[in-house]
């Protein structure tokens, strides 16, 4: 990391070795997941969590950084694979799971859960949606807003020309449910 430890000598940020203690969930492991989750492991962060519930198809090979050999594979087994040749430093949990069902929910808040908390308190610092659907989103929002935890919401058009970014921060922004 010697360019970006550069920028700390500069003094154009402070401290840099704190990315290292971080540890983002990346909820969808698709075009916008999956270039998000690289550029995580290319600055050092010092854990990843990733989730989808869909598998590497030949369709992906076009915009993803899947290789064909993981066709099949779980898009979090591939990615994680993909990741841990990029930066062998990181942590990388990977969690094949839809979220949006009624087990799926449960799961994903455990998952992201400090060990021995009750369900009450993140072990994560941020969680990045990143995913391609409403009822995803809605799920994020829900258990994030439970724990307190912040949030990035991101999005494509569907005619792939534009997109957006929000925050959410429970307590201080509107949630994803007051302003989708």
């Amino acid at each position: 990391y010697s360019r970006l430890m550069a920028l700390q000598r500069m003094g154009v940020v402070a401290e840099y070795e704190r990315i290292r203690a971080c540890t983002v969930a990346v909820v969808g492991v698709g075009g916008v997941g999956a270039v998000t989750a690289e550029m995580l492991a290319r600055c050092g962060v010092g854990r990843l969590l990733l989730y989808d519930y869909d598998t590497v198809e030949a369709a992906n090979m076009n915009r993803l950084f899947f290789r064909p050999e993981q066709c099949g594979l779980t898009k979090t087994a591939a990615a994680a694979a993909t990741l841990a040749g990029i930066n062998p430093d990181v942590a990388i949990e990977a969690f094949t799971m839809n979220i949006t069902t009624l087990d799926g929910f449960a799961a994903f808040k455990e998952s992201i859960c400090a060990a021995g908390s009750d369900s009450k308190e993140s072990r994560v610092d941020l969680v990045l949606s990143c995913v391609d659907n409403y009822e995803a989103r809605m799920t994020i929002n829900q258990v994030c807003l439970e724990l307190g935890q912040p949030w990035m919401e991101s999005g494509v058009s569907e005619d792939a020309v534009s997109g957006h970014i929000q925050l959410v921060v429970p307590g201080a922004t509107a949630c994803f449910a007051c302003v989708p």
